[in-house]
């Protein structure tokens, strides 16, 4: 079967609240390196990413500790007053919190 999906590359300031849903259900434990695809872009800069699918698009999110960290914490109730698709819902973890 030929893939005939949309294919977007998503940086973790483009992610939504729907993609990170997708995200979290796809890896409920996280991603591990045999998730990871590996790749060049145009600019031939090698692109580690992690693919989840919806009915016409493929995603690739970029993986980093950001992701990861924001997936482990991930609760839908935080993004119950955004729309699905908007990028600005989704914000890094405060990495000044202290224990």
């Amino acid at each position: 079967m030929k893939d005939n999906l949309k294919r977007v590359i998503v940086d973790f300031k483009k992610l939504t609240p729907e993609i990170l849903a997708l995200l979290v259900e796809k890896y409920p434990d996280g991603y591990d390196d045999a998730h990871i695809i590996s790749f060049r872009n145009l600019k031939n800069e090698l692109i580690e990413a992690v693919e989840v699918t919806t009915e016409d698009t493929k995603y690739l999110v970029k993986v980093s500790s950001t992701l990861a960290v924001t997936m482990e914490n991930y609760d839908e109730d935080d993004y119950e007053d955004f729309d699905d698709d908007d990028p600005d819902a989704v914000q890094p973890p405060d990495e000044d919190i202290a224990d």
